[in-house]
């Protein structure tokens, strides 16, 4: 598949966005081109011939946990979850990978975590070996990579500051934070209003439980709880209006989560606001 202006067209039609507008290829190709932001057209235009895109329905998996993947993926649309199984056999959400994100361990074994499809996504795919040979080779490849590996580490830092929160309240406001931030590029989360901000929750009830340490029950209940104290107001069940960012991030433990800088940027935009 080449993704790149100017390319044969009997390459384009192998793709399988040919059923889809081209707003949409727009967007996927952006998508495609962040997660390896700055390399040379000669390095892309390699990478576009490995590329192949593969389609995965909601709860599909793609890489078993402990299985040495014979692919290095990008997330180009939807939202997959990283899961570990417990010793007791419960299986823990400890991570999102969302557009423009890659998955795969390069020149190492089996994974520890399972990758599956959180909701329907799209996501270019390259063969290990492939990828590996010419990543030795690739000083700028070498180095799009390593950016993400360090993105995706102050992430799991960001999760580790909400999760230290006790409240289940407290975690859910340092989540929606992170939405409005880091997520914010993810199709429709976050529509802005005159008085507020619409955030849409991207993922189930189930996941977000498990992804911040509760259960379903638990995680409605601090919904309910951060609309009555007129922070959030509940439109749908994935979906909230937020009144102010500034009390979200005093319930998330403004001392800590005001230090990150995504949050940090919406804060101060906010602020402007006022």
């Amino acid at each position: 598949m080449n993704l790149w202006p100017g390319a044969p067209a009997r390459k384009f039609r192998r793709a399988h966005w040919m059923t889809r507008d081209a707003d949409k290829k727009a967007q996927d190709l952006k998508r495609y081109l962040s997660a390896f932001h700055g390399i040379d057209p000669r390095t892309r235009a390699t990478l576009d011939v490995m590329c192949r895109v593969r389609s995965y329905r909601a709860g599909t998996t793609v890489v078993r946990e402990r299985e040495t993947a014979e692919i290095v993926g990008c997330v180009l649309s939807g939202i997959l979850r990283m899961q570990k199984t417990l010793v007791d056999g419960r299986r823990h959400i400890v991570g999102l990978l969302v557009s423009g994100d890659l998955f795969g361990r390069v020149y190492e074994g089996p994974g520890e975590f399972s990758i599956e499809a959180a909701t329907e996504a799209h996501v270019c795919t390259f063969p290990k070996a492939e990828f590996e040979a010419f990543l030795k080779r690739s000083p700028d490849l070498e180095r799009a990579v390593m950016l993400n590996i360090l993105n995706e580490l102050d992430r799991a830092r960001d999760w580790m500051i909400i999760l230290s929160n006790q409240k289940i309240s407290s975690r859910i406001a340092g989540f929606l934070l992170l939405l409005r931030s880091r997520f914010a590029s993810l199709d429709d989360l976050v529509e802005e209003a005159i008085d507020g901000t619409k955030v849409r929750i991207p993922i189930s009830r189930t996941d977000l439980a498990q992804l911040l340490g509760t259960r379903p029950e638990s995680v409605s209940r601090a919904l309910h709880a951060l609309q009555d104290d007129g922070d959030i107001r509940i439109l749908e069940p994935n979906l909230v209006f937020v009144r102010n960012f500034h009390a979200l991030a005093r319930k998330a433990g403004e001392q800590d989560i005001g230090g990150m800088s995504s949050v940090k940027d919406i804060l101060q935009e906010e602020k402007r606001k006022r």
